[in-house]
């Protein structure tokens, strides 16, 4: 902890701050590239990237100009107005990312995208209605999903542990076991109106959908008019290796999307999240609405912040960088590199590894870690555990659930600085064992 200050002291975060974050006692100051300083002077390697929000690293130089000179010209207006940014991003994301016509909105985080997401389904649901009148309104989610803290997201999430002391919960979805093609045929209703997932999930520890079950999703989708949402928030923009992460498991265009959406490394830390709808029909004759990027027209959606100049800009120049830089192959052909070199190792405490360019879950032997002494002791999961071994040897990781750890390190990484990673990584697991 930084020792106290004239004009701070370190006391303040817990007598000011909600306790609802258990926080790794570092305080940073100060980033490069890969590498963070705490206010000791401690160097870290950053593989957590502010959980996958970092796809530059810290303070890449064309972002931070991109933001100061907008920051100089023009902050925020109001979504009234035209935003130039915005129309430019968009453009971006469409040609230069998803390569499937349609349109984007633009908010502050992937929860918020999310509710967007979920918002479009209904309405869908209300245009596209049961024989009797009543619109279908309910979503399929799975099993290990992750869909953000607001109360719709939150619903959406098939985590009994996220919903804890909530309750009750938004209705309409109905969870599904992951990658389960029988279940999920099961669970699909006259009610449904969509199907929503994230092609690979971040939060429970690096799981990608089968290619068979992204498959059956899609053919699920077609065969009952039911709208596919993709949440690709965490694996989006070319960190799994391809632009688009479910692309990284279905190759072309096999997979067609209703919506996508994103936030985390769309502008390199800057608020800011967006989804995408496909200018596809509503397939309903008798709707007034004739196609789903229509379907949230003025006064149907909207935000005071989202799409800001300032915002956009941001985004501009982080996916302008990994577009020029060719980064979803470098990080592609990098992430298979990592992976590799710790197989080889064939290590007691790694059972597996999951890995989809800079998106790595290397999963550990839980009954192994928790055995041991300082573990037992510390009552901790293993994966917070470990956590806390790799920070004190230099490395920052990202605990996923109670037995894996991710590395989330940025897309523009070099080969020495994976090494180095690789390094501390080895050194620490064989210390633990000693």
């Amino acid at each position: 902890m930084p020792a106290a200050e004239p004009d701070f002291d370190p006391a303040w975060l817990d007598q000011y701050v909600l306790p609802n974050y258990g926080r790794f006692p570092i305080w940073p100051e100060r980033g490069e590239g890969p590498y963070l300083w705490d206010s000791t002077g401690k160097k870290y390697l950053d593989f957590a990237g502010g959980v996958a929000v970092c796809p530059l690293g810290h303070a890449h130089p064309e972002v931070a100009d991109a933001i100061a000179l907008q920051a100089h010209t023009l902050i925020h207006v109001s979504n009234w107005y035209c935003i130039k940014q915005q129309a430019q991003l968009a453009r971006l994301i469409v040609e230069d990312f998803v390569h499937i016509p349609g349109r984007c909105f633009f908010s502050n985080s992937g929860a918020e995208a999310n509710e967007g997401m979920i918002k479009l389904a209904r309405k869908y649901g209300v245009n596209t209605p049961l024989p009797d009148g009543s619109p279908r309104y309910e979503i399929v989610t799975f099993s290990g999903s992750f869909h953000g803290r607001t109360f719709g997201a939150m619903s959406a999430t098939a985590q009994e542990k996220i919903h804890g002391g909530f309750g009750p919960i938004v209705p309409g979805f109905v969870y599904s076991a992951f990658n389960d093609i029988d279940a999920l045929r099961s669970a699909i209703t006259e009610r449904t109106v969509a199907i929503m997932l994230e092609p690979i999930q971040g939060e429970s520890g690096v799981h990608p959908a089968t290619p068979e079950f992204l498959r059956a999703v899609q053919s699920f989708c077609d065969q009952h008019d039911l709208l596919l949402l993709l949440d690709e928030v965490q694996c989006g923009f070319g960190r799994t290796g391809d632009t688009c992460g479910w692309r990284s498991i279905v190759p072309g265009d096999e997979i067609q999307p209703s919506a996508i959406s994103w936030a985390k490394s769309i502008g390199s830390g800057f608020p800011l999240g967006a989804f995408w709808v496909r200018d596809a029909e509503v397939r309903n004759p008798q709707s007034p609405i004739r196609n789903l990027i229509h379907l949230l027209g003025p006064g149907t959606h909207g935000t005071t912040y989202g799409g800001s100049p300032l915002a956009c800009a941001a985004g501009l120049a982080t996916l302008g960088v990994i577009k020029r830089d060719q980064l979803p192959s470098h990080s592609a052909a990098l992430g298979k590199r990592i992976a590799g070199e710790v197989a080889s190792w064939k290590h007691p405490l790694i059972t597996d590894i999951r890995a989809f360019g800079m998106m790595i879950g290397f999963e550990l032997d839980e009954a192994t870690l928790n055995a041991l002494p300082a573990v037992a002791a510390s009552g901790k999961p293993a994966s917070i555990w470990l956590a806390a071994q790799l920070i004190d040897d230099g490395l920052l990781v990202v605990p996923a659930g109670p037995k894996v750890v991710r590395w989330l390190p940025p897309m523009n990484l070099t080969e020495p600085q994976a090494t180095e990673a690789l390094q501390i990584f080895h050194n620490t697991l064989n210390r633990i064992l000693q």
